[in-house]
């Protein structure tokens, strides 16, 4: 892979700063098209960062092929917790929806105001489903629409639909014991905080109207109990009429794209070069 450039940076959200990295393609290669590409991490909503490599080896391979990639370090969902100070002793807030997609919506907007084009949004497994609220998000607040979204191993209901029993004889490894429906739907709360806002569109997009979604792209792994929600929202948006395209990526585990030397983070990332690039030549 050619070397690319990347340059750590700051954008202003409603909550402070938000960490962003921004990539460049290598020296010499014309960006494809003028549409950058927002690219938000997983890590389950309480955890992950900009260098992961879910975040950094995807951005730098997406740079490689010759697009603008931005990184968001998003704040994680926390419990409240004691800290100490020069004062003494207090109480650090908690951290729940609506501030890690309040900080994905900010930096999306940012990024919209240099790029009169279009942006790109796209992400992993929790950072997916961060991804989806905010285009609904951004939707219901009159901004600019996007290019177009892609998300990888994302989930998007509350409640992780039901599981078919082909997809759970599919199961293997430790996520089978540690993605049953009861931990991710807890999972889901403490992102959210409350049951009411689990129920919110903005935080699980999954069975709310989608009808402003722009075209997308949505991936998912084989061997993976989030394929139950992933595969139920590719329904949703092709009974709303939009525009997408749903992968099942054979013999695959959840968060592939967070194992740079496994072969199917290449194929993942051909999947998404494609269809990146394709959306870019629309806008041309």
């Amino acid at each position: 892979m050619k070397p690319v450039n990347s340059i750590d940076s700051v954008i202003q959200g409603p909550y402070g700063p938000i960490p962003v990295r921004r990539y460049s393609p290598p020296l010499g290669m014309s960006p494809l098209g003028s549409a950058p590409i927002v690219w938000i991490h997983g890590g389950g909503f309480f955890k992950g960062n900009l260098d992961q490599p879910e975040s950094h080896d995807v951005a730098r391979s997406l740079a490689a092929a010759g697009f603008q990639v931005v990184t968001v370090d998003y704040r994680l969902a926390t419990l409240a917790r004691l800290r100490r100070s020069s004062s003494g002793f207090g109480r650090s807030p908690a951290v729940h929806y609506p501030v890690p997609v309040d900080d994905v919506v900010a930096v999306v907007r940012a990024v919209q105001r240099e790029a009169p084009n279009g942006v790109i949004l796209g992400g992993a497994s929790a950072g997916a489903c961060l991804s989806a609220g905010a285009v609904l998000r951004m939707a219901d607040d009159g901004a600019a629409p996007l290019a177009g979204v892609f998300f990888a191993y994302g989930l998007f209901h509350a409640a992780l639909p039901k599981r078919a029993r082909t997809l759970r004889r599919r199961l293997r490894g430790k996520r089978r014991f540690v993605h049953t429906p009861t931990l991710l739907n807890l999972t889901n709360l403490h992102y959210a905080g409350t049951r009411s806002a689990m129920l919110e569109a903005h935080a699980f997009p999954g069975g709310h109207p989608l009808h402003d979604y722009p075209p997308t792209l949505m991936i998912d792994a084989d061997r993976d109990s989030m394929r139950a929600s992933g595969g139920q929202f590719a329904r949703e948006l092709s009974a709303a009429g939009i525009a997408s395209s749903y992968h099942v990526l054979p013999e695959t585990f959840h968060a592939f794209l967070n194992r740079p030397n496994e072969p199917v983070f290449a194929d993942g990332l051909q999947l998404i070069i494609d269809w990146a690039h394709d959306i870019q030549s629309k806008q041309t």
